[in-house]
C-alpha cells in the first residue's frame, strides 16, 4: 500500500474517531424517530381539527390551477395544472411542530442550564478574586507591619 494511501485512511480513521461522525449518527436516527412522531401528530391531531372544517386529510385540499383537472379516461395523462396546497400545509404543519418541541424541550433547557452554570461559575471565579485580593492585602498589612517594626531600610542594609 502506498504512503499516500495509508495517509487517506489514517485521515479517514481519525475522522470516524473524533467523535462528530457518531454524534451525527445518532442525531440522524433520533431526527428519523422524531419525524414519525411528529406526523403521527399531524394526521392523529391536526388533520381531525382541520377536518372539521373540510376534509379529514390535508393532502386532499388542491386546486386547479388552469384547466379541468383529473386524469383524461382513454390516455390516463393528467389534464390541467394542480397545485398541491393540502400537501404543502401539511409539511408546514410537521416544521413547525418540529421546531416548537425542539426549541421548548431541548433548546430553551439547555439554554437555561447553560446560563445557571456560567453563573455559578461566574460566582465562583468572583469569590475567588475575592480570596486572592485579601491574601494580598494580608500579605501587604504584614509587610507594613514589619516595616514599621524595623523601622524603614537603612542605605547600605542588606
Amino acid at each position: 500500500m502506498s504512503e499516500k494511501m495509508a495517509g487517506l485512511l489514517e485521515g479517514f480513521k481519525a475522522f470516524l474517531t473524533r467523535g462528530n461522525v457518531i454524534d451525527l449518527a445518532v442525531a440522524v436516527v433520533i431526527g428519523a424517530a422524531f419525524t414519525n412522531v411528529v406526523n403521527a401528530v399531524v394526521k392523529g391531531l391536526i388533520n381531525p381539527v382541520v377536518g372539521a372544517f373540510g376534509t379529514q386529510d390535508l393532502e386532499k385540499y388542491r386546486s386547479c390551477l388552469r384547466g379541468p383537472c383529473g386524469a383524461d379516461p382513454d390516455t390516463g395523462r393528467a389534464e390541467g395544472i394542480e397545485i398541491l396546497w393540502g400537501s404543502v400545509l401539511s409539511a408546514a404543519l410537521s416544521f413547525l411542530i418540529t421546531g416548537a418541541v425542539v426549541y421548548f424541550l431541548m433548546v430553551l433547557p439547555m439554554a437555561r442550564y447553560l446560563a445557571r452554570r456560567a453563573a455559578a461559575q461566574a460566582a465562583k471565579e468572583g469569590v475567588r478574586e475575592t480570596l486572592e485580593v485579601t491574601e494580598l492585602e494580608v500579605l501587604k498589612e504584614i509587610r507594613d507591619a514589619l516595616v514599621t517594626r524595623q523601622g524603614p531600610a537603612q542605605p547600605g542594609d542588606g
